[in-house]
């Protein structure tokens, strides 16, 4: 396995990372037409195509849309299905992403002027999301408690899953946490198929007003293909972790932090960093010595040839400034003192303190969320959180006295803009 080295020092650094960095997510114009093709089948035959597609993608044979439903009886069956281990791991880390979450929900507030003018926001969540869960090289049962139970914090009254069950396979963790997370209904659909049902409704889809989670490059580019028909989380790249050492951790606890990221797929992206170059080295052999014990041995290998790099900084300060240059999805920073260091970190999606927070934790059971933004766009992004599921609309209540002194500034405002009617409607208040 041969992985990129890259040093800061030299001249053609700044040129080699933006290559590597580089990844369009929605690129391929052959996906954007059969994409389109397929909202617009949607959007035009309903149930009827999602039937078809179903059958044409996911290998299966399904002749009415109620075999595309899973109903509360095979829920309460999968929760009885998985073992007792699974089940409480599944609860605790409800459980924890729930207590997490319960802090960012905001509340409205408002406050009067001297003349008895109320301003104020008023806080108040979506009416009904949708929440899409891959279900192709492998089940996320965690993207299910991630998504869903900010939304349920956030006190949206329904969500509505989506999950492909490609051979008619589906796994019951996933089942098992849709019911935990209080999952209120779920089809079998995935793909461009599954987001143009939530986005615009079919007969027995419901339109939803905001869509979140993962999925491939088709899934992507459906999601940004319905944006204004509904809200979305984010357009989401492979998933990338970008690791800052000392020199001072096990190397093969770092190679296999970075393995925990390349193992998503074939995509994916891992970086370390270190003024260390004999720690550089002494990771890369326990990559090679760790690899063939992975059982996703191929596609990890794939991911760090392809997209990783080793890259010598001549001091962690160079580091700081990498890490808000990439903007990683996760940072992890594997040194002594990592608060120093996060104080110069000003763009992460999610950021692992120490040498003992492998960024495994957040993805399972931590609490953050942990879908987080990619390909950095954590430069003006955030984490999924219950703000996503809230939304803020402006109160104004002038009184006799504040629509007096009001209108006079909307009435000077209004005429520079040659805007008389609304000078005029702000001047009948006007005494």
């Amino acid at each position: 396995m041969n992985i990129r080295q890259l040093d800061i020092k030299d001249a053609d650094f700044a040129e080699r990372l933006a290559q590597l960095l580089a990844w369009e997510s929605v690129s391929d114009q052959d996906v954007v037409t059969a994409v389109n093709d397929i909202i617009l089948a949607v959007r035009t035959r309903g149930d009827a195509a999602l039937i078809d597609f179903s059958n044409r993608f996911d290998r299966r044979s399904v002749q009415s849309i109620a075999e595309l439903q899973i109903t509360a009886e095979q829920l309460r069956s999968s929760l009885e299905k998985i073992s007792t281990a699974q089940r409480d791991a599944l609860e605790q880390a409800a459980a924890r992403i729930h207590s997490f979450h319960e802090r960012q929900r905001a509340e409205s507030w408002q406050y009067s002027e001297a003349d008895g003018t109320v301003l104020g926001q008023r806080i108040t969540p979506l009416d009904r999301v949708g929440i899409y869960v891959p279900g192709g090289k492998a089940s996320y049962p965690s993207s299910v408690l991630m998504n869903a139970i900010p939304a349920k914090v956030a006190g949206v009254p329904e969500i509505i899953m989506v999950v492909p069950a490609p051979d008619n396979e589906l796994s019951d963790m996933v089942l098992a946490a849709a019911a935990i997370a209080g999952v209120d209904c779920i089809f079998t659909v995935g793909g461009a198929q599954a987001i143009a049902a939530l986005a615009f409704g079919t007969e027995t889809v419901p339109k939803v007003d905001k869509i979140v989670g993962p999925g491939n490059i088709y899934v992507a580019t459906a999601k940004r293909a319905v944006f204004g028909q509904v809200g979305l989380d984010m357009i989401a790249g492979p998933s990338e972790i970008l690791i800052v050492c000392d020199g001072k951790t096990n190397p093969d606890w770092i190679a296999m932090d970075l393995f925990s990221q390349a193992e998503h797929d074939e995509q994916a992206q891992a970086i370390l960093v270190s003024p260390d170059a004999a720690f550089l080295d002494a990771v890369q052999a326990s990559c090679k010595k760790l690899l063939p014990t992975l059982e996703r041995a191929a596609i990890v290998k794939t991911a760090m040839e392809n997209r990783a790099a080793f890259i010598l900084v001549e001091n962690l300060d160079q580091a700081a400034g990498l890490c808000n240059h990439i903007a990683p999805e996760h940072l992890e920073l594997s040194m002594d003192s990592p608060e120093n260091f996060a104080e110069s970190v000003r763009h992460a999606g999610a950021i692992f303190m120490g040498r003992y927070t492998p960024e495994a934790l957040g993805d399972y059971c931590a609490g953050p969320n942990h879908v987080l933004p990619t390909s950095g766009t954590a430069r003006f992004s955030s984490p999924l959180g219950v703000y996503d599921f809230q939304k803020r609309s402006s109160i104004i209540h002038a009184s006799r006295a504040g629509a007096e002194s009001l209108g006079k500034i909307a009435s000077v405002l209004a005429r520079s803009e040659q805007l008389t009617a609304h000078a005029r409607s702000a001047e009948y208040r006007i005494n």
